[in-house]
């Protein structure tokens, strides 16, 4: 249990004590604890967390660029903004959809990912009445997965890169293409990650969006919100990011939190209490596109949909390991190298890779 989950609890029985209203806590088997639909908000503990001083990259922490609520990618992009809320309440909301896993040894190659298992992964009961259209319809197709990245393995406190967005084409009988960053525990059973993901079914739209997603022992979550605590005014996840722009993706664990950065914010955090206090340093990180198919033959584009094999596919640049070994990754093509592939650029320090392919259309 964390100090800040006993600070919460000694205020609740304080609380009790004096006769006001306490405060109710679930906890989910893979959810953040939040309180139970109905009852007072929490006033906020002395010992909220608070992220580094810094960002992972070295910088002072600074606002965002927002374009105007609904804006598309190429208005964020034109702009001159970093991100654009999809309206003007700037909220995010549950979303499932099929995720790829990938680790050390063993990726996830296929499953059916449908309503069931949706519901099944809701953060609290207080949050399933603003479970997405994609949970109550029937069950999804079996899904295909695709990767191509690189990884290494050490102890960190987490990775930050730069991930160029893209839009790249998305098959109408394909889930998503993204490019992420993922930190994960060595034996890759617990998981954070941040990227941009171009995913219709989630995001209502062919743009590109911001994305935060974990795993614990393995399971699967929801996009954006479960587990998520935001806490920056200009991004949030799920806003639209300006294609054609280079951008800072961070993860890094500090004051008993994963804090997840994109650009000049911290914009939230994944809390220890989501497994326990089991997963507080990284053994593993991975950098990688994905593409989920509805077949096994990918019609659909990853990076810029060039093979990573060749010049002028896309790059992950200035890789990076916080309080971890020096950077030297390893490439890995978890699928059938026909469709996708990475390779290592000429750059000196291995911090870059290309990777991408077009699929079989």
């Amino acid at each position: 249990m964390s100090k800040r989950h006993r600070g919460l609890l000694a205020a609740g029985l304080a609380a009790a004590v004096v006769g006001s209203m306490g405060v109710v806590w679930t906890l989910g088997a893979n959810a953040a604890e939040g309180p139970v639909a109905g009852t007072p908000a929490a006033a906020p503990a002395a010992d909220e967390p608070s992220p580094p001083p810094l960002l992972p990259w070295g910088e002072k922490p600074s606002p965002v660029k927002k374009a105007p609520a609904g804006a598309d990618s190429a208005e964020v992009a034109a702009a001159g903004a970093d991100a654009a809320p999809e309206n003007a309440s700037h909220t995010p909301v549950p979303a499932y959809g099929p995720k790829g896993r990938v680790g050390p040894s063993d990726a996830l190659k296929r499953e059916r990912v449908g309503a069931t298992s949706a519901k099944a992964a809701a953060p609290s009961p207080a949050s399933t009445s603003s479970i997405s259209a994609n949970a109550t319809k029937a069950a999804d197709p079996t899904w295909n997965y695709f990767y191509a990245g690189a990884r290494q393995i050490g102890a960190s406190d987490g990775s930050w890169a730069d991930l160029n967005i893209r839009k790249p084409w998305l098959s109408q009988r394909d889930a998503h293409t993204l490019t992420e960053i993922s930190v994960q525990s060595a034996d890759s059973r617990q998981i954070v990650e941040v990227g941009w993901t171009v995913d219709r079914k989630t995001n209502k739209d062919d743009d590109p969006h911001l994305f935060v997603y974990y795993w614990k022992d393995k399971q699967r979550t929801c996009y954006n919100t479960c587990g998520f605590t935001s806490k920056s005014d200009n991004v949030k996840p799920g806003d639209t990011l300006p294609v054609g722009a280079t951008k800072r993706f961070g993860i890094q664990h500090f004051d008993g939190v994963w804090w997840v950065a994109y650009d000049s914010e911290w914009i939230g955090y994944f809390d220890d209490d989501l497994w326990e206090g089991r997963y507080t340093k990284a053994g593993m990180v991975q950098w990688f596109g994905e593409v989920t198919a509805a077949t096994t033959e990918p019609c659909t584009d990853m990076g810029n949909g060039i093979l990573g094999s060749k010049a002028g596919a896309l790059e992950v640049n200035a890789i990076s390991l916080t309080n971890g070994p020096a950077v030297k990754v390893e490439l890995f093509e978890d699928t059938n190298s026909t469709y996708y592939t990475s390779a290592k650029t000429q750059e000196e320090g291995h911090r870059n890779f290309r990777y991408g392919g077009g699929g079989d259309c």
